[in-house]
């Protein structure tokens, strides 16, 4: 009799795990009543057993015991579910509602394991006899209740972005087989030539057009700058892997090459400079430079921990070492910042896959994933503003845009540092907060209501400060491409 109590609120429970999906109940929409109206309670429930299986097998359907760790398993789910909801978002508009119930409502799944991870903080309860006892109780871990929250609500600024232009008429994309005739000035000349090409009126967007796109830029430009910042973060906070540093060559000369260790150690040195010299034509060789400027980073520290200074040399004294290793923590901070579209680097993936905290491996992807929608988002803006500049000046008086290359993020913006501080430390729900502290950035509008716009106010004053991802990068103590 007992048992059958247990199984029937075990039963209860499952379903209002299912019907519940946290953090979107403030934001329910026409996806909700499709999802609500076309799938059955069993649907969901064996939907919901099916994804639990795999993660419980660490992606091993043969039951042998040599599937991933949890923390991997939990990191691709929500990977390769982000890669088939919104795939490559090739268009500027609306994700149908389908897709958007099938997001929320998988996430809420997968973000529940971070509810049961929880850490004993003191509290205190009250006898009957009146006097008070200090006892340990639970509490959701600080890096999860922080920054779960603040994801949620970059997410939901995201797709409710690109819910601005579900009634927009002014522009529209061409077939892939539309002849150059009908591509006209606007045709690709990049790499990604099979995303469709954006057309406009003759005479250019509207005004209205114009500043609802800005305005749409400039938000997605904050989310994706504190998305990078929090995925920088957790990735600085996770140790390297034993597997990495054995892979490493003995020395950073070894690593950098001898032209680019001449010219980090070189008197005369200037950062831009040094990248306008470097070949990054393409992402392949962006990508060998950071990988590079890594490996050398996570070696020297090393060998100022361990005080061994063989591989450098008697005449290198420890002064010219920080030097160095401060010179190659600039390149690669400006690598990161002018093209945040990078896939994953060897340190990234390495530190990833090795990772066995199951709270950082959620976090870590789920900001991973928002930074890679909002570069995408951005990228798509960008082709209307440069199809509409087409239509008012000749061509070869604008500033094209280079679609082999992500989006720049502005490294102005990132002068100040802090190295321990999460999105929800300004990103706050409460309305006592004093926002009219100094900020780098203008206050943008945003198309929702008045908590998205302070919301955003509170993403600025974060994202003018720089989180160090190079902090730990050297410390004693990551599946596939980033995109």
């Amino acid at each position: 009799m007992v048992r059958a109590v247990e199984q029937e609120q075990e039963s209860k429970k499952l379903t209002s795990t299912i019907l519940d999906f946290k953090g979107s109940n403030d934001n329910k929409d026409e996806g909700d009543n499709v999802l609500n109206s076309n799938v059955s309670i069993e649907e969901m429930m064996d939907q919901m057993k099916e994804k639990f299986a795999k993660l419980l097998l660490g992606e091993d359907m043969s039951g042998g015991g040599t599937g991933v760790s949890s923390a991997l398993a939990l990191s691709n789910a929500i990977t390769n579910l982000a890669a088939s909801v919104f795939g490559e978002q090739s268009r500027l508009e609306p994700m149908s509602t389908e897709r958007k119930a099938r997001w929320r409502k998988e996430m809420a799944w997968l973000l529940s394991v971070t509810d049961h991870i929880v850490e004993l903080v003191p509290s205190h309860q009250k006898n009957k006899d009146g006097s008070d006892m200090e006892i340990m109780v639970t509490k959701q871990r600080n890096d999860l209740l922080m920054n779960i929250p603040a994801l949620r609500t970059l997410d939901r600024m995201l797709i409710d972005g690109l819910d601005t232009f579900k009634d927009q008429t002014e522009f529209y994309y061409l077939s892939k087989d539309a002849s150059d005739s009908e591509k006209g000035n606007n045709k690709r000349e990049d790499d990604k030539w099979w995303l469709p090409t954006v057309k406009v009126p003759p005479d250019g967007l509207s005004e209205a057009a114009r500043k609802n796109l800005q305005v749409q830029k400039e938000c997605v430009t904050q989310v994706l700058k504190a998305a990078m910042a929090i995925n920088a973060q957790l990735l600085s906070e996770m140790e390297i892997p034993e597997s990495y540093i054995e892979s490493l060559p003995k020395n950073g000369r070894a690593s950098l090459g001898d032209s680019i260790y001449k010219s980090i150690t070189d008197e005369f040195f200037d950062p831009d400079q040094f990248l306008s010299s470097m070949d990054l034509s393409s992402e392949h060789k962006i990508l060998d430079l950071k990988n590079r400027i890594e490996a050398s980073i996570v070696i020297w520290k090393r060998k100022m921990h361990q005080k061994d200074s063989k591989s450098w040399g008697s005449g290198v004294s420890m002064e010219k070492r920080e030097l160095f290793e401060e010179r190659v923590e600039i390149i690669l901070h400006l690598i990161k910042h002018r093209f945040p579209g990078l896939p994953q680097s060897s340190l990234d993936i390495s530190k990833i896959e090795y990772n066995k905290d199951v709270g950082q491996a959620v976090l870590e992807s789920y900001s991973r994933i928002l930074e890679s929608l909002a570069h995408t988002v951005m990228s798509r803006i960008e082709d209307v503003i440069r199809a509409d500049l087409l239509t008012q000046d000749p061509p070869e008086s604008n500033p094209t845009k280079d679609d082999s290359r992500p989006n720049s993020v502005h490294a102005g913006d990132d002068s100040e540092s802090t190295n321990a501080q999460t999105l929800s430390d300004l990103l706050t729900w409460t309305t006592d907060q004093n926002d009219n502290e100094d900020q780098t950035e203008p206050q943008l509008e945003t198309p929702k209501e008045n908590n998205d716009q302070k919301h955003l106010t509170k993403l600025n004053m974060l994202i003018t400060k720089k989180i160090s991802y190079l902090e730990s990068l050297g410390g004693l103590r990551s599946p596939t491409s980033r995109h």
